[in-house]
């Protein structure tokens, strides 16, 4: 990022990431910060994106502060998009429940924050439930090294209800108080930089990135450059879809129109034109040669460890479409997590976007590849072609990623190639060789273990060596036709097989059952 103008540093909004386990009330608390229902528009109540919202509020003496919150994910599946909110925070807030205290996503969004080394502040939440308890909550979160004010430690901590609003003055309190210690400052002066928060495909407008500003002003007629990718900025959309002017550091905006999808959590920065654009660009690329999801048809990939497998292997191909990075990053997180040692998943085709023809045309291809959509469906052309297919294709569209997961483990459970292995009936010792015509032979004995049945296949032993395999075609028990003859009784049996029996060889009936 360019450097500052000492001479031109004005105080900054801090931004603000929010993080903690699924469920513990991280989007419900900044649904009542912004007085606006996001939780409603997640599927399921569960965040699956990065949110960036600014909030405005007053202090207690009447001044008025705005603060960037950045809502993140607590399902275990989007650890990236978390470590992205993480790295480009000033400040994040640990969202602990007082029901359910330190939780796996607690501790992993705490090691997050720890390696981005923001200041962080504990919001102990739900202290409305019947069940709530902030003491015990504070003596979990000291186990675990996080130790608050009052409690041997200096870290911040607020009690807050994020459904009542009870202790959230407080904790914007507290936000603006640390943000005054961390002191931020930008160059309101110079030319925007930033980072990546998201990118997406709008069907309509082409691709369109969320940026987070964090120095500089950001002016239209200017161009934006992000790694490999770079855009004109012809307007700038606020965090509510309004078109606006300009944005200054601490505002997250939506710019539309880029070249090719920017990478999420990769840093941008602004020129005047176009060709230092391209050259900035195309220098990134030259040094970067990495492998990009593709927006339309996407990049060939492959899950860990999926090499070309033996034919004992069951391959189930899978082409995936999101609607951003961070959804496809959290879909292959989750299915790099199901596995067996017989059937392994296999990305054929993934990229951002609507299922399109060519992922249709893909799978009709090849009608064992499943086609998943998450947070997409298919486009119009697609449905068309899913809807002439002589072939009926799998198709599914989720907007849960653990239900996506759940559907793709029953399929890959439906898909173990079935094992069999043997497993003796019963043993017997011949006693008498009878007569013997072509491949039939007649003989008598007595069962020393398990059974002997019709039709059973029969291991010959000689010496505890296998020198012929066999079938019981019939056998007889006290001069009478029987189907069975079990332990302890003697028999008459003709068998076929090829190898030749002789008095004292013993023979192994035995049946094939599916491993489990």
């Amino acid at each position: 990022m360019p450097a500052k103008n000492q001479q031109n540093l004005a105080r900054r909004s801090p931004v603000v990431v929010v993080m903690g386990h699924i469920d513990h009330g991280k989007s419900t608390l900044l649904d009542y910060i912004r007085k606006a229902n996001i939780v409603a528009g997640e599927a399921g109540g569960i965040t699956q994106h990065v949110g960036a919202y600014e909030a405005e509020y007053a202090a207690a003496d009447g001044a008025k502060h705005t603060v960037t919150f950045l809502d993140t994910p607590g399902h275990e599946a989007f650890a990236g998009i978390r470590q992205r909110g993480a790295v480009a925070a000033d400040i994040a807030i640990l969202v602990v429940s007082a029901e359910d205290g330190v939780k796996p996503q607690t501790l992993e969004a705490l090691r997050e924050i720890k390696a981005a080394g923001v200041p962080y502040i504990v919001a102990i939440n739900k202290i409305d439930k019947p069940n709530a308890d902030i003491d015990r909550t504070k003596t979990n979160l000291a186990e675990h090294e996080v130790y608050v004010e009052g409690w041997g430690g200096d870290i911040s901590c607020v009690p807050v209800s994020a459904l009542k609003g009870t202790g959230v003055p407080e904790l914007l309190e507290t936000i603006d108080l640390t943000a005054e210690l961390a002191d931020l400052k930008a160059d309101m002066s110079a030319p925007a930089s930033g980072v990546v928060i998201e990118s997406k495909l709008d069907t309509r407008a082409g691709i369109t990135a969320t940026l987070l500003i964090k120095d500089g002003t950001l002016e239209t007629g200017t161009f934006a450059v992000a790694g490999s990718a770079f855009t004109p900025v012809r307007y700038i959309e606020d965090f509510k879809g309004a078109k606006i002017e300009r944005a200054t550091a601490s505002q997250p905006v939506v710019i539309v129109g880029w070249n090719e999808m920017p990478v999420s959590g990769t840093p941008f920065v602004t020129v005047t034109g176009k060709k230092d654009a391209e050259k900035m660009a195309a220098e990134y690329a030259a040094t970067h040669r990495t492998t990009k999801p593709n927006v339309q048809t996407a990049q060939a990939a492959r899950m860990p460890g999926t090499k070309d497998e033996a034919p004992q292997i069951a391959i189930v191909p899978l082409i995936i479409k999101a609607d951003v990075i961070g959804s496809l990053e959290g879909v292959k997180h989750e299915l790099a997590k199901i596995s067996h040692d017989r059937v392994k998943l296999k990305i054929v085709l993934e990229g951002i976007g609507e299922i399109n023809e060519n992922d249709v045309k893909t799978a009709i291809g090849d009608p064992t590849i499943i086609v998943l959509g998450f947070n997409e469906a298919p486009d119009k052309k697609a449905q068309a072609m899913i809807e002439r297919s002589p072939l009926p294709l799998q198709i599914k569209t989720f907007t849960i990623i653990y239900e996506l997961a759940n559907y793709i483990r029953e399929i890959l459970t439906a898909k173990i190639p079935k094992v069999y292995i043997e497993e003796m009936l019963g043993r017997a010792k011949i006693a008498a060789v009878f007569s013997k015509e072509k491949d039939r032979q007649v003989v008598g004995g007595k069962v020393q273990e398990g059974m002997l049945e019709t039709g059973a296949a029969v291991r010959i032993m000689r010496r505890e060596i296998e020198i012929g395999r066999g079938t019981i075609r019939e056998l007889q028990q006290a001069k009478k036709r029987v189907t069975e003859v079990r332990e302890g009784f003697e028999f008459g049996t003709m068998i076929e097989c090829k190898a030749e029996l002789a008095e004292g060889d013993k023979i192994e009936a035995v049946h094939m059952i599916e491993k489990k």
